[in-house]
């Protein structure tokens, strides 16, 4: 991992759980390079939270236009949205919203483990349609360490099991391990660290474009001839693979609702 790639996370790991580790000095191409990488990844506010725990390190030699920018861009950045998530596989998706809908009237209810849950499905919906949610993976570092121990790690397996995305949490709980410095026992989700999740911490990093949600994938030409955007499509099929072994159910309904919405969206 290089130094800007290294203090990124640095910056990260300060705005959203309070660490401190002295940045590296870099070039001021290098300091306008990491921030549009932290534009690029949605995670300015949390960055700015953390420049301001570094305001007396002498290695943060940070341009001052390059400060004002960012805390700028702060306002530009898109809310969170507050509804429950929901799975792609129907199936699936309606065993959640029974977990969702009937968790406050169990005698063991944990409403906590039920947030941890949402979090945990909103960074999946997040990574099969966009690709790794920094932004969401911060989140779900600050909820551990700030109600983690109010979670109960036993119900919220069985959820995850019964959802068929276990694998798709432990990844989660992986990138906290690998690049938030989380202990192990601090996600008692995470059975085995999953090999791959360096990789694609460094290829969604590489990948710093903005989003390109509303691309089209299909649509109809002046002379009536449907066309699609192959790129795209590529893309997302080349997305899906990348996560198949993790969610195989939620993988391909994500794909096939995506194809099937892009279809119906055609101008008539």
């Amino acid at each position: 991992m290089d130094i800007i790639k290294r203090n990124f996370f640095r910056l990260l790991r300060s705005g959203s759980l309070n660490e401190y580790e002295s940045l590296e000095p870099m070039s001021a191409f290098k300091w306008n390079r990491l921030f549009e990488m932290i534009k690029a990844q949605g995670v300015t506010s949390i960055a700015v939270k953390g420049l301001k725990n570094h305001k007396f390190d002498k290695n943060a030699n940070i341009p001052e236009d390059l400060r004002g920018s960012l805390s700028e861009s702060v306002q530009s950045e898109v809310s969170e949205e507050h509804d429950l998530p929901q799975l792609s596989n129907s199936f699936l998706n309606k065993r959640l919203k029974s977990i969702q809908a009937n968790e406050r009237h169990q005698i063991d209810a944990s409403m906590t483990t039920l947030d941890l849950l949402n979090i945990l499905v909103k960074n999946i919906n997040q990574i099969l349609n966009k690709g790794i949610s920094l932004s969401g993976i911060s989140e779900l570092g600050r909820f551990l360490r700030t109600r983690g121990d109010k979670v109960d790690f036993v119900k919220l397996e069985n959820w995850l099991q019964s959802l068929h995305i276990q694998r798709m949490a432990q990844l989660q709980g992986s990138i906290l391990i690998s690049v938030f410095k989380f202990d192990k026992d601090e996600v008692p989700f995470v059975t085995t660290v999953e090999p791959e999740t360096d990789d694609l911490i460094l290829r969604t990093l590489n990948h710093t474009e903005l989003d390109t949600a509303k691309e089209w994938h299909f649509r109809q030409s002046s002379t009536g001839f449907v066309q699609n955007n192959s790129a795209v499509l590529r893309r997302n099929l080349r997305r899906s693979m990348r996560y198949w072994n993790y969610a195989p159910l939620e993988t391909t309904s994500n794909f096939v609702n995506n194809f099937a919405k892009s279809l119906s969206e055609i101008e008539e």
